[in-house]
């Protein structure tokens, strides 16, 4: 089971990677939009499509297979009555959420159709973020069964 956490917490890694990459993508990508930069935007395109389909989506399919394994695996009465459990699983699913708005953002890039600014993608980019700080704190100080 500890090869299955250690790849978890890879494919975590290389998922935050891309949730914080693609949002800063969207800044640039409105920053060559306002300065008339086809050339740019075409680039970023393929940038921001690359990045989704070939990391941040596999990344987040292994890491929900390898956590849902280890869930499964241990799932006991400590698992059900643990808060903290109950907690970071709502936030894996806020986060999941996430990463479907960043796809919805791409597709609007990609057909030319972005309404939003850089000022609110900059704000976008910091969701994943706190995300992952108190996913850190609660499976850090987790408590132990008290039943």
């Amino acid at each position: 089971m500890l090869w299955v956490k250690a790849f978890h917490i890879i494919a975590i890694v290389c998922w935050f990677a891309a949730l914080f990459y693609l949002p800063r993508l969207f800044v640039y990508h409105c920053q060559a939009n306002a300065e008339g930069d086809k050339a740019g935007s075409e680039r970023f395109k393929i940038m921001e499509r690359k990045l989704y389909r070939g990391i941040m989506t596999p990344s987040m399919v292994v890491a929900l297979i390898l956590g849902i394994w280890m869930l499964v695996d241990r799932w006991d009465p400590y698992f059900k009555s643990a808060i903290w459990m109950h907690i970071k699983l709502t936030l894996v699913f806020l986060l999941i959420g996430y990463h479907h708005m960043c796809g919805a953002y791409l597709k609007k890039f990609a057909a030319d159709q972005n309404t939003r600014s850089e000022r609110f993608y900059r704000l976008f980019n910091e969701a994943p973020v706190l995300i992952l700080v108190a996913v850190i704190i609660l499976v850090t100080l987790k408590q132990p069964y008290a039943g």
